[in-house]
């Protein structure tokens, strides 16, 4: 891997570890922010980081995303131990960004539950079907469709279509860096496209609607093997501009863990 979601600046300025975002990381809704994925990956690298003990693993993950993470400008990410325990760890990590004054503020936020790890590979159990094969997935080639963003980094191949009745259906594998030089670990894989599920459940349109989600949960109850995530997911919508995802994560093997979002669906604005 080349290219990559975030170049890291300074390991030791005073907010924290201080990045450059490439273009990589912009939304396909507007080029002047981020997608979701990146900075809910580069938080999870800071969860995962923080005090880190090889005897324990992160099982959930709350991203709440505060507002639109700029494309442009320094980011500075940091994280704390909430709480301590033998079994049991809460961290918390927070991504800042410039705000309107020029001033940091933060822009998204994170919380993880970090578990001791045991030996219960005798008591294996994922009550979700698997996904198709990935041999049965194909590639839309939808970064056609934008300049350089989030899109251009991924190979996304679908297993439905678009907007079918259902739930949606995707491999999906990530063919940059998260950060610059880095190897990827298996959750921030995962993070990178988990924010994916909104758009994979989607059965409205896309060039009528926003549907932009505000949050994201992720329940792992088995660390991922192999490069690629699958994602089957589809979200409701409610009468009153609200909606939720609510999606299941699997690697080759079968399913790792599930996935929920909060969404605010709104009209795209009328072109005059």
């Amino acid at each position: 891997m080349s290219d990559s979601y975030y170049e890291l600046l300074d390991v030791d300025d005073a907010l924290g570890e201080r990045f450059h975002a490439t273009d990589l990381v912009r939304s396909t809704w507007t080029a002047a922010i981020q997608h979701g994925a990146p900075p809910s990956a580069l938080l999870v690298r800071a969860l995962e980081r923080c005090e880190q003990r090889d005897d324990t693993r992160l099982s959930r993950v709350l991203i709440d995303l505060l507002g639109p993470v700029p494309a442009e400008g320094d980011l500075w990410v940091r994280a704390t131990k909430e709480r301590s325990g033998k079994q049991i760890e809460l961290v918390s990590a927070e991504l800042l960004a410039q705000g309107p004054d020029g001033s940091p503020r933060p822009v998204a936020r994170a919380s993880g539950w970090r578990l001791a790890t045991l030996d219960t590979s005798a008591l294996q159990h994922a009550s979700a079907p698997p996904l198709r094969p990935l041999s049965e997935a194909v590639n839309r080639n939808m970064s056609k469709d934008w300049d350089r963003n989030y899109v251009h980094s991924l190979d996304w191949r679908w297993l439905t279509e678009p907007m079918s009745p259902g739930a949606g259906e995707s491999w999906i594998k990530p063919v940059v860096d998260l950060v610059k030089g880095e190897t990827l670990t298996p959750l921030e894989r995962l993070f990178t496209v988990a924010d994916d599920a909104n758009g994979i459940g989607t059965k409205i349109d896309i060039r009528a609607w926003t549907f932009m989600n505000t949050d994201l949960v992720v329940h792992v109850h088995r660390i991922p093997q192999g490069e690629w995530i699958g994602i089957r997911a589809e979200t409701n919508y409610g009468p009153d501009g609200v909606g939720t995802t609510i999606g299941t994560l699997f690697d080759e093997v079968a399913a790792i863990g599930s996935i929920q979002q909060s969404v605010l669906l709104r009209p795209r604005p009328s072109k005059t």
